[in-house]
């Protein structure tokens, strides 16, 4: 990790060829150093952050005044930084009758400068969480007692998550954590709070600043989606052709115990949405023994979508994989405990995660875990299913082998889809696919889920998003379209993504053929696309040209009245 010197440096540099995000910082505390930290991060990781850092303890001016900085800025996300130790100012001058209700005010408070916020602006907010801070005054029995400070900071925490969990745009920075992997002496200066006001300490920025900017590309899209794992003294200790099935360590004693919890940790992943799958050099019918018969296994071979053990070198290995699930190796993270594989994976493909595991398998889990790679700014039913969803596109793709033409492969998946304008029961998995589609994604806008629930209900705008089924399974919900109606009666498609698994199935042209049939249908007389360049979305650049657009300008129109709908393999479904 950066120390907070070298992020200044960074925060003094600036790239017109970075992608820019406007972010506000406002608290109640000095904060110029914490949006100093944050900037150089993101610099660091190739993302411009222009910031407005507003003047101490400016919370109430900036969020209450229409006319303020705050607005006049614009930010893509605010952040609040309200620190404890104003907190307990607070508290010791409440009085004791009024103590048991403090925590139940302040998220009030706070509440009402989210609303505030989100009345005004059309942005994400980042909130940090409460530092631990023990005043002593009644030592455990604070933690009974509704009187203290102790019980109120607790409580004011979970309120917090409470409350984040009932506001659609708002994201936690969890700084509790830091404090706890650093130790309270590390994590705060006095003396730095006492002279500045400023209440962690310089060795605590860099963290500080990595977990804001971990939440901002997570918002932006910019996920991990994959762990690929090896096998042996990695999922377990020893080899598994050498040593066999009793011979290896797993389960509830010694170092076995060890790869069991590390394991769980990764079958969590599994649960949350992250793929797993296996990269192993060994015989494969050897590797999958200990799924299959070791009684003592976390994981299981349906855990994985996929499973590659053969004795081909890992980074081929590694690309099958990617290429099969289709997803950016920029969001796969591989996890090997050889030393040389690690470093020929990260000579070969450089876009991959590939952490330095320590020599001990007692220290995997906790150094796995301090490398926060797994954000996310959501978590939809969809996630838990995403194994099994990958799991079949294995099976999909193996099955196009069988067959001498592309479109008689398509005609045999047997594909229906539905097409329907947004519903409640959907804005979380909306609202997720905008935030992850990268590749196929025309103008990269993002959408929280109240965002999206604003659209839906906005007259001005025509929403439709899309669900595919094969004879293999349901792909779930995987596009999005967002048309805005203008004057001259035509649609504009300000957003349009896809999942990047249904590529190349005649799903593209579905959805133009119910796009022009939706502009139809509301007397629109034209359909206008745009496509706006990011890092990733180049196989989109010619798509609205490929669907039979006409070019004009930086825009591209498709006249209703005129339009040849496309041919597809893929029959409609009735909602």
């Amino acid at each position: 990790m950066n120390d907070f010197n070298t992020l200044k440096k960074a925060a003094r540099k600036s790239d017109p060829g970075l992608p820019a995000y406007k972010l506000a910082v406002i608290g109640n505390c000095a904060t110029q150093h914490i949006a100093t930290a944050i900037k150089g991060e993101a610099f660091l990781r190739g993302l411009f952050i222009d910031v407005f850092d507003a003047d101490y303890d400016q919370i109430d001016a900036q969020t209450m005044d229409s006319g303020s900085e705050l607005y006049s800025f614009a930010p893509n996300a605010v952040l609040l930084v309200m620190c404890t130790e104003k907190l307990y100012e607070g508290f010791c001058s409440t009085p004791v009758e009024k103590r048991p209700s403090f925590a139940d005010d302040t998220i009030a408070r706070i509440r009402m400068y989210w609303t505030l916020i989100s009345e005004k602006l059309q942005t994400s907010i980042l909130q940090f969480s409460f530092a631990y801070l023990n005043d002593s005054s009644m030592g455990n029995y604070a933690l009974r007692e509704p009187c203290s400070f102790s019980y109120q900071l607790s409580r004011l925490n979970f309120l917090l998550c409470q409350s984040a969990a009932e506001n659609k745009g708002v994201y936690l920075v969890d700084i509790n954590a830091i404090q706890s992997r650093l130790g309270t002496s590390h994590f705060k200066d006095d003396k730095l709070y006492y002279v500045a006001t400023m209440p962690f300490s310089l060795e605590a920025l860099p963290h500080l600043a990595e977990q804001t900017v971990n939440m901002i590309t997570a918002l932006r899209g910019s996920i991990k989606k994959c762990v690929i794992v090896d096998l042996d003294n990695t999922l377990w200790g020893g080899v598994i052709g050498d040593d066999g099935l009793d011979g290896i360590e797993i389960g509830e004693l010694g170092t076995g115990h060890a790869f069991s919890e590390f394991q769980l940790y990764l079958k969590e992943l599994k649960k949350r949405g992250i793929i797993l799958a296996v990269c192993s050099k060994n015989n494969e019918d050897t590797a999958k023994l200990p799924f299959e018969k070791h009684p003592e296994m976390v994981l299981r071979l349906d855990d994985f979508a996929l499973f590659v053990a053969n004795w081909q070198d890992k980074a081929s290995n590694i690309r099958f994989i990617q290429q099969t699930l289709n997803i950016g190796m920029d969001s796969i993270v591989f996890l090997d405990d050889n030393p040389f594989e690690r470093g020929v994976v990260r000579s070969l493909i450089p876009d991959i995660t590939v952490p330095e595991l320590p020599d001990d398998p007692a220290l995997y889990l906790s150094y796995i875990r301090s490398l926060d790679l797994f954000e996310t700014a959501s978590f939809s039913s969809a996630d838990a299913d995403r194994t099994e969803q990958y799991r079949q596109e294995a099976d999909r793709s193996a099955l196009v082998a069988k067959f001498t033409s592309y479109d008689e492969y398509l005609r045999a998946l047997e594909m229906s889809a539905q097409a329907a304008p947004f519903d409640k029961f959907h804005y979380p998995r909306i609202a997720q696919l905008t935030q992850r589609s990268n590749q196929f994604n025309l103008r990269t806008v993002r959408y929280t889920e109240s965002e999206i629930e604003s659209v839906a209900n906005d007259d001005n705008h025509i929403t439709r998003y899309y669900c595919l089924h094969d004879k293999y399974g349901d792909y779930g919900l995987i596009s999005v379209v967002i048309m805005d109606k203008r004057e001259d009666s035509s649609l504009f498609i300000s957003e349009w993504l896809m999942s990047c698994r249904v590529l190349k199935r005649g799903m593209e042209e579905f959805i133009v053929n119910d796009i022009i049939r939706t502009a139809s249908q509301c007397g629109c007389t034209k359909v206008i696309g745009e496509y706006i360049p990011s890092p990733k979305n180049a196989m989109v650049a010619d798509l609205y040209e490929r669907m039979g657009f006409e070019k004009c300008g930086g825009y591209y129109i498709a006249d209703v009245s005129t339009y040849k709908m496309h041919k597809t393999n893929i029959t409609e479904e009735s909602k």
